[in-house]
């Protein structure tokens, strides 16, 4: 096997992580010997071994003079488990092949330095598109100090997502749906506005898959219009519920919400009276939640891009037109009055289910 495809299998063991591994990357590890693979692993969980240490564990004595293969550089800091580049030394491998440097700042470019200083010969950037596409969330956590934000939305072909009437179930079908359940599953937290609360009743967790880690859910409601007989607040001593609502709002509606399991955050406002989004981001941040899924309307849509925080996108679109100017948009809020100002897209993805098409890409904004 070629140095690629021993990288790829590690990244495919790192993959085994998704959904709970954060706030920390996902880390596989393979260990080759005289062209035979002697030990392999992946980090599972905070507080549990690092994949280079599971690695070395599996191969025994076979990890003296092997080859290790990581997609991360190893950790040279003490956090929640001892540094991994002791645990390499101590084993004997003779050479570490990585795909990328860690974004964390007590990290990178030391492990690999520690390395060499121990004679051990490292080399870096094999499949590092790769590795940087699997820990995106993770190195917009490091590199930016906020949650990495995935915008997505089913919509009809003329950018619809509700009717006049409010009107969306079901505008995708159920193998998008049963797609849009394994985001789900992989993220932090899911986040709606009170209008999707309202309209929609939804339980905002996922369904249709095995689960390995409930998301947080959390709705920005300004005047803490939540109904107390909506199903989140049913079933809020299930679900971690979090509320962001504006520092005037009801008193007595947070005691009751309190009284239901659900915390209650007061924001300050934005300019148009609404909870800042960049409080919430901050506070998101500092709860350790490294990946956010926003399925929330046309407004909140508009005001997560305006502050430059969607990173990704997931559109489902379907095979129908809505039409109607009272229908919902997928971006709501004033508009552009100039196509130099629009958003710019990178389209990296598309999918087919069935007659629904899904664009999954980027963005960035050109000023």
């Amino acid at each position: 096997m070629s140095e690629e495809q021993y990288m790829r299998l590690a990244i495919s063991l790192a993959k085994k992580g998704q959904g709970t591994t954060s706030p920390n990357p996902m880390v596989g590890a393979v260990l080759v010997k005289d062209n035979r693979i002697v030990g392999r692993g992946y980090h599972k969980k905070p507080g549990l071994p690092h994949a280079e240490v599971v690695a070395i564990n599996d191969a025994k004595e076979e990890a003296r003079g092997s080859t290790l293969y990581v997609n991360l550089e190893p950790c040279v800091h003490f956090g929640r488990t001892p540094p991994c580049t002791e645990a390499i030394k101590n084993a004997g491998i003779k050479k570490v092949v990585m795909a990328m440097f860690d974004p964390n700042p007590q990290v990178s470019g030391k492990g690999v330095q520690f390395l060499r200083d121990a004679g051990i010969i490292v080399k870096t950037g094999v499949l590092e598109e790769e590795a940087k596409r699997l820990n995106e969330a993770f190195i917009v956590n490091m590199e930016k100090s906020r949650p990495f934000f995935i915008m997505k939305a089913a919509i009809s072909l003329d950018g619809k997502i509700a009717t006049k009437t409010c009107d969306s179930k079901w505008i995708s079908n159920e193998e998008s749906r049963r797609y849009t359940n394994r985001l789900r599953s992989n993220v932090d937290a899911i986040m709606v506005g009170i209008n999707t609360v309202i309209t929609d009743n939804p339980m905002l967790i996922p369904r249709m898959v095995k689960v390995k880690k409930y998301p947080t859910r959390i709705v920005l409601d300004s005047k803490l219009r939540l109904p107390l007989a909506s199903d989140l607040v049913k079933t809020s001593d299930k679900y971690k519920t979090i509320i962001f609502t504006s520092d005037d709002s009801r008193q007595d509606k947070e005691a009751r919400l309190r009284s239901f399991n659900i915390e209650v955050i007061r924001s300050p406002k934005d300019e148009g009276g609404r909870v800042s989004l960049r409080f919430v981001c901050e506070e998101l941040y500092r709860r350790e939640l490294m990946s956010v899924l926003v399925e929330g309307g046309g407004e909140v849509n508009s005001g997560m891009l305006k502050e430059g925080f969607i990173d990704k996108f997931v559109l489902f679109y379907a095979p129908i037109f809505i039409g109607g100017k009272n229908a919902l948009n997928l971006i709501g809020g004033k508009g552009i009055d100039f196509l130099r100002d629009a958003y710019r897209l990178k389209i990296t993805g598309l999918k087919r289910f069935k007659e629904d098409i899904c664009l999954e890409g980027y963005v960035h904004r050109d000023y």
